[in-house]
Parts: C-alpha cells; sequence; structure tokens
C-alpha cells in the first residue's frame, strides 16, 4: 500500500470529535492496564516466597524482556502485517487473560512459595503481547490524526491519566471490611468515612495477600480494550521501505559520536535509578513511613500529576537553560527525592517529594526525546528514538531488576529493610550520572550537525 494509502485511512476517518474520543479512552485504558499492577507487584512477589535470587529479576524482567523484543523485531512485524486495531484487540484478550491467571497463583499453606514457572510463563505472555500494543496505540493515534503534531499532545495525556486513576479501586480494595459497617446500615457519610479511615486499611499479610487484585484489575481492564479496540478506526498494515528491517543496527552506528555516547550511558543510569523507585517505595512508604497500604499507590501516583504540569512549562525550561542543564536537573531530581526518603523520612516530606517526578521525567527523558527529533535527520530519528527507548524500557529498568534484590537481602535487618542505605545507592548513582552530563555532554550546535545531516542523507 502506498503513502497514499494513508492519505485514504485518514480522509475516511476524519479526525472528528468522536474520533479523538476513541482514541483517548484507548489511551486511557492502555495505560491503566500497566499503572493498575506495576507500583505494587514489586512488593507482591517476595510475599508469593520468590527469592531475590534469581526468580523475582525473572518475573521482573519479562516487562523488560518484552520491550527489547518488540523494539527490535515485534512492532515493525505488526506494523507490516496486520491491521492494527485488530492486532491490538487480540494481544489485550490474550494479554488480559493471562493477568487474570496471575490473580489465581497463590502460595498455598506449608508451602515455602508458589509454583514459579506457571506465574512466569503467564507474566511473560502478558508482557509480550501488552508491550508491542504501547507502540501500536501510538500508531493508531498518529495514523488518524490530521495534525498529530497538535492534537497527539491532548490525547497521549489520558494515557497518563489512565494511569493515576488506576491506583483509585485500591483504596477501597485493600481495606479491612470486617471493620467497615454493612452499606446502608449508617449514613453515607459515616460509612464512607470509616472506609477511608487509615485505622481500617488491610496490614501485613492480609494486605500483601489482597495485592493479587491488582492482577484481577488489569486483567480486567485489559479484556475491556480488547472489545473497545474493535470500535477504533481501521488502520491497516504500512508498507516496508525496506530500510527499516536493520534500524537498530543503524541506531548503534550513532554512538560514535562523544556527546550521543555519553548521553546513552547517563540514560542508562537514570533509567535505572528510576526503576529503583517503583521497585521499592509501595514498601518503604507502607512499611517505615506509616501510609496505610490502600493509599500508598495514590501517593506514589503524584508524580504523575506533577508530571501533567511540568511538561506545560518543558518548552520555556529547554529554551532557557538548554539541553544540558535542563537533562541535569532531571536527573538531580531523583538524588533529590532518594536524599529525602535517606536522610528526612517524615510523612510529609516523603510524600511531597514525589512531586519531582515531574522534574525527574519532563526534564529528563521526555528531553531526551525531543534532543533525539531535533538533532537527527530524519532517517536516523526512529532509530535513534528505538536506541534510547531501549535503556529508558529495556536494559536500564532490568539491571535494576536485577540488583534492587540482593540490595534488599544485604541490607534487611529482620522483616524490615535498612531504606537510608538502600536509597543511598540509588541517589549516588544519580549524582554520577549528573556529574557526567555536566562534564562531558557537550552536543554541537545545530549548524555544526547541518554537514553530518547532509552527508548522511544524501
Amino acid at each position: 500500500m502506498s503513502h497514499a494509502g494513508n492519505a485514504t485511512i485518514r480522509q475516511s476517518s476524519p479526525d472528528s470529535l468522536g474520533v479523538k474520543v476513541r482514541l483517548s479512552i484507548m489511551m486511557f485504558l492502555q495505560f491503566f492496564i500497566w499503572g493498575a499492577w506495576f507500583e505494587l507487584s514489586f512488593g507482591y512477589l517476595p510475599s508469593l516466597g520468590f527469592n531475590a535470587e534469581w526468580q523475582q529479576p525473572l518475573i521482573l524482567g519479562t516487562f523488560n524482556l518484552a520491550a527489547v523484543l518488540a523494539l527490535f523485531v515485534g512492532t515493525q512485524f505488526v506494523d507490516r502485517h496486520f491491521a492494527a486495531e485488530k492486532y491490538l484487540a487480540f494481544s489485550q484478550l490474550i494479554g488480559g487473560l493471562a493477568m487474570i491467571g496471575l490473580f489465581f497463583i497463590r502460595k498455598e499453606e506449608g508451602a515455602t512459595s508458589a509454583p514459579f514457572w506457571p506465574f512466569f510463563g503467564l507474566m511473560l505472555v502478558h508482557c509480550l503481547f501488552y508491550v508491542p500494543t504501547i507502540s501500536i496505540t501510538n500508531s493508531i493515534a498518529f495514523a488518524n490524526l490530521k495534525d498529530p503534531q497538535r492534537y497527539f499532545g491532548p490525547i497521549r495525556v489520558w494515557g497518563t491519566i489512565g494511569w493515576i486513576v488506576a491506583s483509585w479501586p485500591f483504596i477501597f480494595i485493600l481495606v479491612d471490611w470486617s471493620k467497615v459497617p454493612a452499606f446502608g446500615s449508617v449514613g453515607f457519610t459515616e460509612w464512607l468515612g470509616t472506609a477511608l479511615d487509615p485505622e481500617n486499611a488491610l496490614k501485613g499479610a492480609a494486605f500483601r495477600l489482597a495485592s493479587r487484585y491488582i492482577f484481577l484489575v488489569a486483567g480486567v481492564a485489559s479484556l475491556v480494550m480488547a472489545g473497545f479496540s474493535l470500535l477504533l478506526p481501521h488502520t491497516p498494515p504500512r508498507p516496508s521501505n525496506g530500510g527499516e528491517r536493520f534500524a537498530w543496527l543503524e541506531a548503534i552506528k550513532l554512538l560514535r559520536y562523544p556527546f550521543v555516547l555519553v548521553l546513552f550511558i547517563v540514560t542508562f543510569l537514570d533509567a535505572a535509578v528510576h526503576q529503583t523507585f517503583f521497585f521499592w517505595t509501595e514498601r518503604f512508604l507502607t512499611g517505615q513511613i506509616g501510609i496505610p497500604s490502600n493509599w500508598a499507590s495514590p501517593v506514589m501516583k503524584i508524580g504523575q500529576v506533577a508530571e501533567i504540569l511540568t511538561m506545560i512549562f518543558l518548552g520555556y525550561v529547554l529554551k532557557s537553560l538548554g539541553w544540558r542543564w535542563t537533562m541535569v536537573l532531571g536527573v538531580l531530581g531523583h538524588a533529590a527525592r532518594f536524599a529525602v526518603f535517606a536522610y528526612y523520612p517524615e510523612p510529609w516530606a516523603a510524600v511531597a517529594i514525589n512531586a519531582i517526578h515531574g522534574i525527574c521525567y519532563a526534564f529528563f527523558f521526555a528531553t531526551v526525546y525531543i534532543f533525539v527529533d531535533e538533532y537527527f535527520p530524519k532517517d536516523a530519528r526512529s532509530s535513534a528514538q528505538g536506541l534510547f527507548n531501549l535503556l529508558i524500557l529495556g536494559i536500564g529498568p532490568f539491571v535494576a531488576n536485577l540488583i534492587s534484590p540482593r540490595l534488599g537481602e544485604m541490607f534487611k535487618e529482620g522483616d524490615t529493610y535498612d531504606f537510608r542505605t538502600i536509597f543511598q545507592f540509588s541517589m549516588a548513582t544519580a549524582l554520577v550520572a549528573a556529574l557526567l552530563l555536566m562534564l562531558f555532554f557537550w552536543p554541537p550546535k545545530k549548524e555544526q550537525m547541518a554537514p553530518r545531516n547532509a552527508e548522511g542523507t544524501s
């Protein structure tokens, strides 16, 4: 199919209000699924008896493995052979059933652990089908908007809203309902106040057991997404241009430029540090700070609220500070958050500092994507974006998932962790990354890149 075919798609499916609403719902559900299970799973896996040496890293690494496969093979294969909305429906159906299967795997009384291989297998199936859909949903949106540059941002923000809203069901799921009067037996205000009373949140083993509902909520949302995908605008396969088959090899060649190599190393370090936030924070908030179990996920999602606000000011900050110092601030945001966790673990501070996530994400990760789009010629942009996605979704988090459980075992005191020491590692890594940027990240001016770009596109 030629490029004219894409124009036909857009003419037959103009970006009317109805199309935009459907695309917004698609983004909401896409990230609701991920946001429902991701944050609480890190504390849930140890409660199933999975060891820190290899079982927890393998389970958590399924997402990173799927990210690598999606970048190298999966997304390009899907784009060339399937209508995007139909593949999305099929993937969410399989991924949703796998998620629901995880809900039913439990550690039986007297057993040392839950069955590992069935759990690992179902998580792997979910991730292999879910991760490519992150790019597929973007493709559907771009293909069905006449002006993606103008309209994609307002539609994509519904994904962030979906991630935030995913925590709301657990405010009620993780309540000890034996302490709450039956609905209707007292006034609604009194009933709601009792249900939301921090003293009535589930604790200890009961909290961990109920945490398995993260998979049920995510699975049901995935099945809803599967059905809804069939209502999305038809987005047929794209033709191959022959040059994208080995795009990832072209991306590796970009590392010959020193400023790209430095940014590559820093992105790896920052992605790993970013993952340690998700790995430890729920256990830190509920175990040391005293945040009720049903409010831990909403507290962590304060960062996404701040992210929406920070993105509004990103353009102004880039113009004022430039690439290097904007990225440095983003990395230092991680260091500041972990410094507060380590040295000032007061409830109000531990909650409030999560707002700095907006700076961490927008000022570094979003800025990296914008930098690549600005600095590289069109034929190299997708390769470069893929190169950095490999670090942000794949290698960086995988290394963090490998190291963090072992670090926890090293600094565990009885049933509690020495969070001060653990967070010092994350803080120090962020400081090293920021120092590397300050000292060695000196991208040439755009006009100096012009000869290279012309050479690369000739």
